[in-house]
C-alpha cells in the first residue's frame, strides 16, 4: 500500500507469522465467527455475509457481493462498507493464528468504484508479528480474483484476552454467546471485534 503510516510498519524485531497447527486447512471455509456480526454473520439481513476460506500460510481469501443496501452514491458501494469488508477479511486471519485480536488501526486506499452487484474478491495475509501486535495487509479485486484492485488496506491488530469483550460488550449478547452449547461457536463469538 502506498503511503502506509509508520504505525503500520513492523519493527525490526518482528517475526514471521506462524500458522497454528489447529488452524483450518487451506481451502477450508472459516464460517461466521458470530451470527450477528455485520461482516460475516448470517443473521444480519443487510450484512456483508462475507465468506472466507483459509489460504496457504497465514492468509485467507474471501468474497462478498455488494447489495443495494450497501450503497453510498447511487449504484456504488459505500466506502465504509468496503472498509468493513477489508476489516472483516483481515480479522479472519486471527482464526489461523488462533489468537483473539481486535483492530487497532486500519488504513484503506480506495482505488476504483465498486458497483452494486459486484462480487468483491478479497485476499488478506499476516505479514509480521511483534509481541501482541499483528501486522497484516489485504486487497479487494473486482471482475475475479485476478481482476483490477478496487480497494486495499494495511492493518494492525492487537491481541487481547476474552475479558476485553466481557468488559465492553452488551450484557445480553455476552451472556447469550457464553451460553451457547456449541463450544466452537461460543469461542469463535469472541474472536474479532473492535
Amino acid at each position: 500500500m502506498s503511503g502506509t503510516s509508520a504505525a503500520l510498519q513492523p519493527p525490526a524485531d518482528a517475526v514471521k507469522p506462524v500458522r497454528h497447527p489447529d488452524a483450518p486447512a487451506p481451502g477450508e471455509p472459516l464460517g461466521a465467527h458470530y451470527g450477528q456480526c455485520f461482516g460475516c454473520g448470517g443473521e444480519q439481513p443487510h450484512g456483508l455475509h462475507l465468506e472466507a476460506r483459509a489460504g496457504e500460510g497465514v492468509s485467507i481469501t474471501a468474497e462478498f457481493t455488494v447489495q443495494a443496501a450497501h450503497q453510498g452514491a447511487p449504484g456504488l458501494a459505500h466506502g465504509g462498507v468496503l472498509a468493513t469488508a477489508l476489516d472483516e477479511a483481515l480479522g479472519s486471519l486471527n482464526w489461523l493464528l488462533r489468537t483473539i485480536a481486535v483492530t487497532g488501526r486500519l488504513e484503506t486506499d480506495f482505488v476504483r468504484p465498486v458497483p452494486v452487484g459486484t462480487v468483491l474478491h478479497l485476499e488478506a495475509e499476516v505479514t509480521a508479528v511483534a509481541g501482541r501486535k499483528i501486522y497484516c495487509t489485504a486487497t479487494g479485486r473486482i471482475g475475479g480474483p485476478g481482476g483490477p484492485v478496487a480497494v486495499r488496506a494495511d492493518a494492525l491488530f492487537i491481541e487481547v484476552k476474552v475479558d476485553h469483550f466481557i468488559d465492553h460488550g452488551r450484557e445480553e449478547e455476552i451472556q447469550a454467546a457464553m451460553s451457547d452449547p456449541d463450544q466452537v461457536r461460543r469461542a469463535r463469538a469472541f474472536e474479532v471485534n473492535p
